[in-house]
């Protein structure tokens, strides 16, 4: 009766209104053995001061305060305070569809400056007013391909987010697109030999992630070349929006497909976060969203509108280029607000600091464990094989409130015990030395079983 507030003479009603005199009648159909003859088990009711510690309680279970080396797509940096503060104001968060231009300035003018900032940052010339995240960014950037091109296959690095892979292949399924892995060489970069001879004349476009998903920065000029000499277009997936702070933006690519989250916007157990779609102006009525303009009213004064909106809620569904349903705005205006504080400088701060803290967590763990794809230029990722299953080392590791590196058997089975590790500014150099000492414990461990082992068989 709480959640459901019908009174007795409100049920009573209802019933008579569908021809039945009891709720027992009503559920008469259903035969008996399905039917639930008791009462839910479920907790007795509590009081509002109870639910509060209860929750606090559970909470405390989730790892809090957990120094963590998990990356690949969801990076840990600092959020600056006044970011909350700046988005809390009600003029961000009261309208669902914030484009009228006459009562939305303040909301239309966040969306151009984010608009703006990701040209800057990505070295493309027009970017939409965002997406859902970066592997939906990734799969409507394809198809953006797609329809340019007029062309149906695909071809995708293998060393592209294995997540964003299965969201593109989600999106294939039913528009009947042939998608192709490329295979990633000794160095975790694409192999180019084998991009070059599975062009065809049917290829759309190149996907590629770069930092790709082992950190590894690929070799975009050369990539570029081979989509352009055989007619396709290149599209560059980015997942650690912070390495443009110091690593040269995609320019060659055609369309670059970003994750934002990096920008100010917590890891939140999975989302929302801000994909991003940047292209150049020649392909802007293909692209996917929205996009807003700056204009001048009948007095000259400047003001902001909806420019462009080619999904099928705007325009009939024949020309829609997508129905992909929101811009994520309050979850962009984090991003905004996060390059609005650091700039250009900042940036390239916080970048050289991820840079800084990779290269020493990997000196430290290479000195117990081997560090795959030595000699490729990375950012703040790296990929660490241990002799022990990395499970069992996450598990050792996590006694010392410490998260570990992302095992990587589910996706790239023939890595074996190899795990992707990441820092950024917020890991210490204390959870540097205590992962990589335990780490070390576990390959002398190892290393005197298999003596045993041997000894006892010898």
């Amino acid at each position: 009766m709480r959640y459901l507030p019908k009174s007795t003479a409100d049920r009573e009603a209802m019933l008579k209104s569908i021809g039945v005199r009891s709720i027992d009648d009503l559920f008469a159909p259903i035969p008996a053995e399905y039917r639930l003859e008791r009462d839910l088990k479920v907790p007795r009711q509590m009081a509002e001061s109870e639910i509060v510690d209860w929750f606090r309680e559970r909470s405390r279970e989730n790892g809090d305060g957990h120094a963590t080396f998990l990356g690949a797509g969801a990076y840990y940096h600092y959020r600056p305070v006044i970011i909350d503060s700046l988005i809390s104001r009600g003029e961000f968060l009261t309208a669902y569809t914030p484009y009228q231009a006459e009562v939305s300035q303040g909301t239309l003018q966040s969306i151009f400056e984010f608009q703006t900032m990701i040209c800057e940052l990505t070295g493309m010339e027009v970017a939409n007013a965002s997406m859902y995240d970066g592997s939906t960014a990734a799969a409507e950037a394809v198809m953006m391909a797609v329809r340019l091109t007029g062309r149906r296959s695909v071809l995708i690095a293998r060393s592209v987010h294995p997540e964003y892979r299965e969201v593109l292949t989600t999106y294939a399924h039913h528009q009947g697109l042939p998608l192709k892995a490329i295979a990633f060489a000794e160095n975790a970069r694409l192999d180019l030999n084998a991009l070059a001879q599975s062009m065809t004349p049917d290829t759309a476009c190149v996907l590629i992630q770069s930092p790709n998903f082992f950190g590894t920065i690929e070799d975009v000029d050369a990539i570029a070349e081979i989509a352009h000499k055989n007619g396709a277009m290149l599209v560059v997936s980015i997942a650690e929006a912070v390495s443009l702070g110091i690593v040269e933006p995609p320019r060659q690519a055609d369309v670059i497909a970003m994750e934002a989250q990096s920008f100010g916007v917590p890891l939140g157990f999975g989302g929302p976060y801000c994909g991003v779609i940047a292209t150049r102006d020649q392909f802007v009525r293909q692209m996917p969203g929205r996009l807003v303009g700056q204009t001048n009213d009948r007095n000259g004064k400047r003001g902001f509108v909806l420019t462009l909106a080619t999904r099928e809620q705007h325009i009939r569904r024949e020309k829609a280029t997508s129905n992909i349903c929101t811009n994520q705005a309050l979850v962009a205006l984090m991003v905004n607000i996060f390059m609005t504080i650091y700039g250009k400088v900042g940036l390239r701060e916080l970048a050289k600091q991820n840079l800084a803290k990779t290269a020493y967590a990997a000196q430290q763990f290479g000195k117990h464990a081997r560090v795959l794809f030595p000699g490729a230029a990375r950012f703040n990722e790296f990929v660490v094989e241990t002799t022990e299953d990395p499970y069992a080392v996450n598990s050792r590791i996590l006694g010392h409130k410490i998260v570990g590196g992302l095992p990587l058997k589910k996706f790239y089975p023939e890595l074996g015990n190899a795990s992707l590790w990441c820092c950024t500014e917020m890991t210490t150099r204390t959870a540097i030395d205590t992962a990589a000492g335990m780490v070390a414990e576990s390959e002398r461990s190892m290393k005197s079983a298999k003596e045993e082992v041997e000894e006892v068989a010898g």
